[in-house]
């Protein structure tokens, strides 16, 4: 599932190798126990169906996983993956939610909710979004994580969003100093990857899996993805808002740093590599469920 990152244990007894995979492959070992709600389980190259009303996982080498499915809140679909008619109802009337994704989830495509899922932490994230007051203060505790030293009381959301611009553009400079990269600023252009120079393609590739990974995992604890409390006028406002507190290091640092060693030419498995081992040594599938409660204050909402 999660943020496991160590393959398992040969038959040998051998120490396990270090994977550069973000979620690991399902076993009967590492299910989820019936006490724990697991926020998603991520599945490639296999196949779900239905068994006596029980929803089993068959994989590419032919090994069968029940699966807790009520311990679930989310099942993240990757490549190679094919689901039952049967399996889908199953899946529904459990309260589970199906994510369509790439591998490791670096790609979110599309997503599919029960009628019956538990709205809570919707309903809850559209009134703070709808509260002016509110959505300032959650869009103030999102800054505080980036200037924890500022004072931003009474800080509006144009100037905090201008503090944190002047910011990004130092952090840019500061890093093509750091690695002695030549820099003219940010540059994307939607469906011209390649005019782009290198630090600007691996920053955009290393966004689009970030934003990717938080799609997947803001659909599976009850959120939406398209309400925001800082950006607006784009379709996925609360991820490009989540994006923008983990982009200093798997993306802007990453980018810079790989610019260095590419030595003029993208290699898009280097750059897919580096930023699954920076995703899991910053823990970032950790942190996101904690950072979402602590911005919204989910503790003390009430509905």
């Amino acid at each position: 599932m999660a943020n496991e990152s160590d393959d398992v244990p040969s038959d040998g007894g051998e120490k396990p190798q270090k994977s550069n995979r973000l979620l690991i492959r399902i076993t009967r070992e590492n299910l989820p126990q019936v006490k724990d709600k697991y926020p998603f389980l991520y599945l490639e190259r296999g196949r779900l169906e239905i068994d006596d009303s029980s929803v089993k996982w068959i994989d590419c080498d032919k090994n069968v996983v029940r699966l807790p499915i009520a311990t679930i809140n989310c099942l993240l679909l990757g490549p190679g993956t094919t689901i039952t008619h049967e399996a889908v109802k199953v899946v529904a009337q459990s309260n589970c939610s199906l994510c369509w994704v790439g591998e490791d989830t670096l790609i979110f495509y599309a997503a599919g909710q029960s009628p019956s899922a538990n709205t809570r932490n919707l309903r809850m994230q559209m009134r703070l979004s709808a509260d002016p007051k509110k959505s300032v203060e959650v869009a103030r505790r999102m800054f505080k994580l980036r200037f924890p030293d500022a004072d931003l009381t009474g800080k509006t959301l144009k100037e905090m969003m201008g503090m944190e611009g002047h910011r990004v553009r130092s952090l840019y400079e500061k890093k093509a100093q750091e690695y002695q990269v030549g820099w003219k600023g940010r540059s994307f252009v939607p469906g011209k990857f390649q005019m782009g120079d290198l630090t600007n393609q691996i920053l955009t590739s290393c966004n689009a899996a970030l934003y990717g990974i938080l799609s997947s995992a803001i659909y599976s604890m009850g959120y939406s993805p398209h309400v925001g409390f800082i950006h607006s006028g784009s379709p996925l406002p609360f991820v490009y808002d989540m994006a923008d507190l983990y982009k200093e290091i798997v993306s802007i640092d990453l980018a810079f740093s790989l610019t260095q060693e590419m030595a003029g030419q993208y290699n898009r498995q280097k750059v897919s590599t580096a930023f699954r081992e920076r995703v899991i040594q910053d823990d970032i599938l950790g942190r996101i469920g904690a950072d979402i409660d602590k911005i919204l204050e989910t503790k003390k909402c009430s509905l």
